[in-house]
């Protein structure tokens, strides 16, 4: 893994909410990766690099929610969501940080999150979050298809099942980007 120049690289990191982050997931709990997440998040900022903490979020009656049809739609709770359900978890975001609010699995479409980026000169990003192969392979497709060059922070990542999860990390995610463990990305300067 080169090391990557804080001054050219965001984390961005998906979906590390209330509502999410309680939800049944594998290879890692949710607490895990939001632990790994923490910490990568605290390395980034110590190195003057951005974060960017990105949440999923709709009206309580769903009125701005994809509606497109499909085999198996999300189950949205009848009377909405938990009020708290798209705040994000304690200390993942901090001053300075660029919160990103997606009313869809991707963090680019309808966000501001390209604008953001491109402003602050950032031509690398390193993606973690939940779920791997639904918010975090979104991203990175719409990334990639950006010109961005793509790390995944696999540790700080995980999805619905183990399968699911290992099979973006080995046969999708690849292809977009590089594949590394949050403790082998390094920062520095140039």
């Amino acid at each position: 893994m080169p090391t990557l120049d804080p001054r050219s690289t965001a984390l961005v990191l998906i979906d590390l909410q209330h509502g999410i982050l309680g939800m049944p997931v594998a290879p890692r709990s949710g607490a895990e990766v939001l632990a790994t997440a923490k910490t990568l998040a605290a390395r980034f900022r110590a190195a003057g690099a951005l974060v960017v903490p990105v949440r999923v979020g709709w009206a309580p009656n769903y009125a701005d929610a994809p509606r497109q049809p499909v085999d198996r739609p999300m189950t949205r709770p009848a009377g909405g969501l938990p009020a708290d359900w798209s705040d994000l978890a304690e200390g993942v975001a901090e001053p300075g940080d660029v919160v990103v609010t997606k009313r869809q699995w991707g963090a680019f479409t309808g966000t501001d999150l390209d604008l953001q980026l491109r402003r602050r000169g950032i031509g690398t990003i390193v993606l973690g979050g939940i779920a791997t192969n639904f918010g975090v392979e979104s991203t990175a497709r719409h990334a990639w298809e950006l010109n961005y060059a793509v790390v995944f922070a696999e540790d700080a990542m995980t999805s619905v099942s183990a399968e699911m999860h290992g099979f973006a990390m080995e046969s999708i995610l690849p292809r977009i980007g590089i594949v590394s463990q949050a403790a082998d990305i390094l920062l520095g300067r140039p």
